[in-house]
Parts: C-alpha cells; sequence; structure tokens
C-alpha cells in the first residue's frame, strides 16, 4: 500500500477529491514531512463506531459519535430503518444512542444514519440471527387468558418510554436475584396449546423462594409502581427502574414492595420480594430490561458492562 493510498483512507469522505489530490503530491513531494497529518483534517470531522462489532439479535448496538462543537448544535440524530433514536452526551464532544435488536425482528445488514454539524456518515452493520429455544406453559384456569387492564398497559407503557437524558447507571448490572435462572431471554412459547406469534419472553426468569430479596441491578429512579389492587393482573405487584438515556428494568410478580415512585435507588437496594402475583405459574422473578422501549437480552449489560 503506498503513502498516497494510506493518506487517502484516513481522510473523511466528505473532504473534497481535489484537496485529497493537492495533499497527496505535497506528501510526496515531502513538503509537509514535519506536519501532524490531524491539522489537515477539518475541524467538524464526524467519526462514527458501532459496538459490538458482530452483533446478534437480542444485543443493544451502542452509536458511539465524536463531534467536534462549531457553535452551532452538534447533537447528533441516529436513524436506522424508519426510526430515529436519541443521542446523549457521555462526555465532551462526544455522544452514545442505543438501537436495540429484537427475536422478533430479521437477521441481516441494517444501514444506520449518522447526522450532525451537516455531515452525514452511513454505517453497514451485519445483525447475525440467533436460534431461540421455544417453551409449552399451562396456565391454571383463572390465570390462562388474562388479560392486562388498560390503566396497566397506559402505566406499563409510559414507563417504557422514558428517555430521561441523566445517565444513572455505572458500570456491569448485577443479578437481581440470587435465585437460579430458570427461564432465558427470548424464549418462544405456546400457551395452553396456542402459539403466541407476536410473543418472545421479554426478559430473565429467576427461580427465587417466595420472599427472598429483589435488588436493583443498577443505579436508578424508581420510576413505577403498581399493585394487583390496582389493575396491575398480568404484571401482579411490579417496580420500575428508570436507569436513564433510554434505558428501564422491570421486576414482577413480587410479593412485596419495598420502594416508592421518585425513590433513588443503587446497586444491590432492596426494591422487594420474590411472589406469584399476576400471570404467574409459580413463584419467580421476572426481570425485563428495555432500550429505547424494546425488551433487550440482559446479559451483555450483566457481563460486557454497557457503561
Amino acid at each position: 500500500m503506498t503513502t498516497a493510498y494510506r493518506i487517502q483512507k484516513l481522510l473523511p469522505l466528505s473532504l473534497p477529491n481535489l484537496q485529497v489530490n493537492r495533499l497527496t503530491t505535497k506528501i510526496i513531494a515531502g513538503t509537509l514531512a514535519a506536519v501532524p497529518i490531524a491539522l489537515t483534517l477539518p475541524a467538524e470531522a464526524l467519526q462514527v463506531r458501532v459496538n459490538p462489532s458482530e452483533p446478534k439479535l437480542g444485543d443493544t448496538l451502542s452509536v458511539f459519535i465524536n463531534v467536534d462543537d462549531l457553535g452551532g448544535d452538534p447533537k447528533p440524530t441516529v436513524n436506522t430503518g424508519d426510526k430515529t433514536y436519541p443521542a446523549f452526551a457521555i462526555a465532551p464532544n462526544q455522544y452514545r444512542a442505543f438501537i436495540p435488536t429484537t427475536p422478533l425482528q430479521k437477521s441481516g445488514t441494517r444501514k444506520i444514519q449518522v447526522s450532525a454539524n451537516g455531515q452525514v456518515q452511513n454505517l453497514l452493520v451485519q445483525v447475525r440471527d440467533r436460534k431461540f429455544p421455544v417453551q409449552r406453559i399451562n396456565l391454571p384456569p383463572g390465570k390462562a387468558g388474562v388479560k392486562a387492564t388498560e390503566y396497566e398497559l397506559k402505566r406499563v407503557a409510559e414507563f417504557k418510554a422514558l428517555q430521561t437524558p441523566k445517565k444513572y447507571w455505572n458500570g456491569a448490572f448485577i443479578k437481581p436475584n440470587a435465585g437460579r435462572i430458570s427461564t432465558i431471554y427470548g424464549v418462544r412459547r405456546y400457551y395452553n396449546g396456542k402459539f403466541a406469534n407476536d410473543y418472545y419472553h421479554r426478559g430473565v426468569d429467576y427461580a427465587g423462594a417466595v420472599g427472598s430479596p429483589v435488588v436493583a441491578p443498577a443505579a436508578g429512579r424508581v420510576a413505577l409502581v403498581g399493585k394487583v389492587s390496582e389493575g396491575f393482573r398480568v404484571h401482579g405487584n411490579v417496580v420500575g427502574i428508570d436507569h436513564g438515556q433510554g434505558v428501564t428494568s422491570i421486576f414482577m410478580h413480587l410479593s412485596r414492595i419495598k420502594v416508592k415512585e421518585g425513590d433513588m435507588v443503587k446497586p444491590g437496594q432492596v426494591i422487594g420480594t420474590v411472589g406469584s402475583t399476576g400471570a404467574s405459574t409459580g413463584p419467580h422473578l421476572h426481570w425485563g430490561l428495555y432500550v429505547n422501549g424494546q425488551s433487550v437480552d440482559p446479559a451483555p449489560w450483566r457481563y460486557l458492562s454497557v457503561k
């Protein structure tokens, strides 16, 4: 690879070809041998990277964006398909947007467009397929076919839609209960012999004993407290934590609730106890992690530390 070719690869796509040719000529001639290449880059250079490098369905895509503040509005916009995702500041001139993927989506190439300060970058990300197990559930009479109340649906939808700019969590999430995992994320189900086409298990179940503590997996603000007595037929007694920047956790089927709405919680703080309230076949904790309103696999947040 020639020196001229390497320089052209380093320059942003927005740099005119004429500038590239002039710069290449000067480098070959040796006139810029002592001048750092970075000085030739425009101040408004837009840099974007996506993590993880080989995502699969259920993963959260982190889009990291570096853009200089030129006195205008450097806050980027991030689009994929027909959806726009918010980008939040995480450091000076650095932003991040989360793009959720789910088992109901198709694998394949995703086009991500990032715009800031009048510049645009298009990235192609390959999202790999993932096989999810199938489970058969038989709900007993009285719980089979239980439907959520309008009030329950409204409160939960409002909670999952939160996109608080402040980031409350720091580092990897922890286990919300000490019990073994009884159902993993993404499981497809038959309910009483009928396949649920639009269903996948939106979280992780822990087979904790009744009354065992449920703790906050990360810092946040308690933004939802719901009780069976208030009409939470499906979720049962439930707590929702807003971790900030579009990330929320929901904890279902609790026997007792130990927090109230508006409380700030720390990792490991007890928020309730395991139960079997709502649409539950037995005592367990259901922990659902949502990113910009979509249920994602919590496992990468525990083991890969989405900071």
